[in-house]
């Protein structure tokens, strides 16, 4: 006996393999770059926390001569480090990266190709998982650079007054790994917020909200309220980057405050991905 063969038919087509993971990643790079706000809204954020820095850093180098020797003491050991990334450069650069990370979610859903996307690949969960990597990879290495930038801009000024601090200075390692992380976490803030909300104005607004309005808000005197500023993504940046003076009222320990980094960026990416079935528009 023999076995009976198929033969396709005329004309008919192969079935159309399933994409890889890899696939989809160099997609949503691809998407990303595609986007004309992609690139300005990455110049405009660098440049943005950047002068900050050189803006403080510039304004000690102006004002050194009427410092006192313990006051330039005082400054090489602390204030180097603050001018290196102030708070406004912190500040930019998560308002910044959460509106990156919105657009790249925003960009589909305004337009309606995530409806395309998603006819190609069904699989709605994997894609919106390898576009949270490539925005986790992609605003990684930009927090690195931004960081790395705004910590020379502000030493070459500061080396003017004999004042520059090395990379090995106490405290300036944890407090450029903090900043580069501002930016993943943050843009993984706005992806989450971005896929619920689905409107490009109320995501930005919300995102600001988070970040860095509620923060401010919040008494830093009462227990209960500074329970949750220490909760929050820049009180969070803040004890990396500087330590607590003595007196501070219930300090937060590092492990506490990358730990708060980490579940933020968690809970970023997981509404990112597990809203994605919840509607195409």
């Amino acid at each position: 006996m023999t076995e009976p063969t198929t033969t396709a038919a005329p004309g008919a087509r192969a079935p159309e393999p399933r994409a890889r993971f890899t696939d989809l990643l160099a997609a949503e790079w691809i998407k990303l770059w595609s986007l004309r706000s992609t690139f300005p809204a990455f110049v405009a954020t660098m440049l943005a926390a950047v002068s900050v820095s050189a803006t403080a850093a510039y304004a000690d180098y102006r004002n050194w001569s009427g410092y006192g020797p313990q006051h330039q003491q005082y400054f090489r050991v602390f204030g180097a480090v603050t001018d290196s990334f102030p708070t406004g450069s912190a500040t930019l650069l998560m308002v910044g990266a959460g509106a990156i990370g919105a657009i790249t979610v925003l960009g589909e859903y305004t337009t309606g190709m995530i409806r395309t996307t998603f006819t190609a690949v069904p699989a709605r969960r994997s894609v919106l998982a390898a576009k949270a990597c490539v925005v986790t990879a992609t605003t990684g290495a930009f927090g690195v650079i931004v960081a790395l930038v705004s910590f020379g801009v502000a030493q070459l000024i500061l080396s003017g007054r004999g004042a520059d601090s090395g990379l090995g200075h106490h405290g300036v390692p944890r407090l450029l790994a903090a900043s580069a992380a501002l930016a993943p976490v943050s843009a993984l803030v706005g992806m989450g917020l971005a896929a619920v909300i689905r409107h490009s104005v109320l995501t930005i607004v919300a995102t600001v909200a988070l970040l860095f309005v509620l923060p401010s808000l919040l008494d830093s005197q009462k227990r209960a309220t500074v329970t949750v500023l220490h909760l929050m993504v820049l009180q969070a940046w803040r004890r990396l980057s500087f330590d607590p003076s003595p007196g501070a009222p219930w300090p937060w320990t590092t492990t506490g405050a990358w730990s708060v980094l980490a579940a933020w960026a968690l809970a970023g990416a997981a509404l990112a991905v597990l809203t994605s079935n919840r509607r195409d528009q």
